[in-house]
């Protein structure tokens, strides 16, 4: 079964999901990683009437949490693959159709919207994956509006104690890692004034979040 399933997602191709594989991998992550969203978003602090961002939203079961946790305001998804998109808004087919709710195709390196264009922002289980870290968070410091929140979330970190099947993981699919220090780092050195690091004890989790 491990091996059935170690396949669909080579096929599918975690860093950017693409073909039947992909959308089979996007479905079973959006089950996958449901916890450790749940558990973060309630540190997002999401009000009726906030304009959301979700980097990298995949299978889009994040993007249709966040529109279950508000009546009011706009909410946006974006990831670079084609295939990301299609599932997101077939997931979220509703939510588009009633417009509160945008999906597009585009990558973190230059997104396209105007500065301040958020006040909350997150990225679930993609942040693994940015080509260039540093910098993006710089994209996503410039779109975010002030007084705003912005997550990272993701279910492994540097400082943990990670199993096997983590570790090899890791290094089949070039996943960047960072430890907790290099997370409040990151987020500095991109403008962020106030950082904090969460983590659940009896889990890799880590919820990175940066405000403006």
């Amino acid at each position: 079964m491990s091996n059935e399933i170690k396949s669909v997602t080579e096929l599918g191709n975690p860093r950017k999901p693409q073909g039947e594989a992909g959308f089979e991998m996007l479905s079973s992550m959006n089950e996958h990683h449901s916890d450790v969203t749940d558990w973060a978003l309630g540190f997002l602090e999401l009000k009726d009437g906030n304009s959301v961002l979700d980097i990298g939203c995949g299978g889009g079961a994040t993007l249709s949490k966040i529109a279950g946790m508000t009546k009011s305001g706009h909410i946006m998804g974006v990831d670079y693959s084609d295939v990301s998109v299609k599932m997101s808004k077939d997931t979220n087919a509703e939510m588009i159709s009633s417009g509160r709710m945008e999906i597009i195709e585009a990558s973190v390196e230059d997104l396209p919207f105007e500065d301040n264009s958020f006040d909350r922002i997150i990225t679930v289980e993609s942040f693994y994956f940015w080509p260039d870290p540093q910098n993006n968070l710089k994209e996503v410091y410039r779109v975010l509006n002030n007084n705003g929140v912005f997550l990272i979330v993701a279910d492994i970190n540097g400082d943990a104690e990670l199993s096997e099947e983590d570790i090899e993981n890791i290094r089949k699919y070039s996943l960047y890692n960072p430890k907790i220090s290099e997370f409040r780092s990151l987020l500095e050195n991109a403008g962020f004034s106030s950082v904090n690091i969460r983590t659940r004890e009896g889990t890799s989790w880590v919820c990175a979040e940066g405000r403006k």
